[in-house]
């Protein structure tokens, strides 16, 4: 009885051969053999934590007891093996189609991702640039009226008038083409500080001898577009920190 289990036993091993031994044995590579047993193309079996490939009783013939299987002709043995070469390619053609899938998932993933940079730097750009509108309003706050005495208080409003006139003048003038001189964008932008007026008109000459669109020269200047003169803004403005 314990010879007929033993018997049993050791034939159900011999119906087990390793992958690198089946590989050699199908002429194919190793890397086709575990391929297939992922796929569940190739039955297999683990024992004892290793991987064993699961083979039919003709494939095992050889290696169980004498009289079990008769030897397979040289013909079969040749067709078998072209049967393997073609399920291998097959395989390995099957694998090719998965990792372009991947390939096309993960570079869709990453434009998507691009995508989301480019928006959320966008956002950012906007708001560091109210942030620094926001801080140059607080550094040039006017000086309160009531601080000022009624005779230059006078002076002042007789002063801004005059300007307010020369600036609606030169927005009325300006208005046909939709561009602003240097002087009154900055007059309009409250800008007073001397170094960053200096820091923009360069930049603005800079622009013009580039040939940039959105500056031309003006009889009495430089003229610029909306767009450019808000660029020309911030960029002066990162400059000075």
């Amino acid at each position: 009885m314990i010879d007929k289990i033993v018997n049993r036993e050791s034939y159900v091993m011999e119906n087990l051969i390793k992958p690198v031994d089946y590989a050699a044995k199908m002429g194919i590579s190793r890397q086709a053999v575990y391929a297939k047993i992922k796929k569940g193309l190739l039955p297999s079996k683990n024992v004892g934590g290793k991987i064993y490939v699961v083979v039919e009783e003709k494939e095992a013939a050889e290696n169980m007891p004498a009289g079990a299987a008769q030897t397979e002709p040289g013909s079969e043995n040749v067709g078998r093996l072209l049967a393997a070469k073609e399920e291998t390619i097959a395989v390995l053609k099957e694998t090719i189609r998965d990792l372009k899938e991947t390939n096309q998932m993960i570079t869709s993933t990453l434009r998507s991702e691009v995508e989301l940079l480019k928006e959320a730097f966008g956002e950012m750009k906007t708001l560091y640039a109210a942030q620094i509108e926001h801080i140059q309003n607080a550094e040039e706050a006017p000086i309160p009226l009531a601080e000022i005495a009624e005779e230059d208080a006078k002076t002042l409003e007789s002063d801004i008038s005059s300007e307010t006139l020369k600036s609606e003048k030169r927005k009325k003038a300006e208005a046909d083409d939709g561009y602003i001189t240097l002087d009154a964008f900055l007059e309009e932008q409250g800008i007073r500080k001397k170094g960053l007026r200096k820091r923009i008109s360069a930049l603005a000459k800079e622009q013009l001898e580039k040939g940039k669109k959105g500056i031309k020269p003006k009889k009495n200047g430089i003229a610029l577009s909306p767009d450019k003169a808000a660029k020309l803004l911030e960029k002066a403005l990162k400059k000075r920190g």
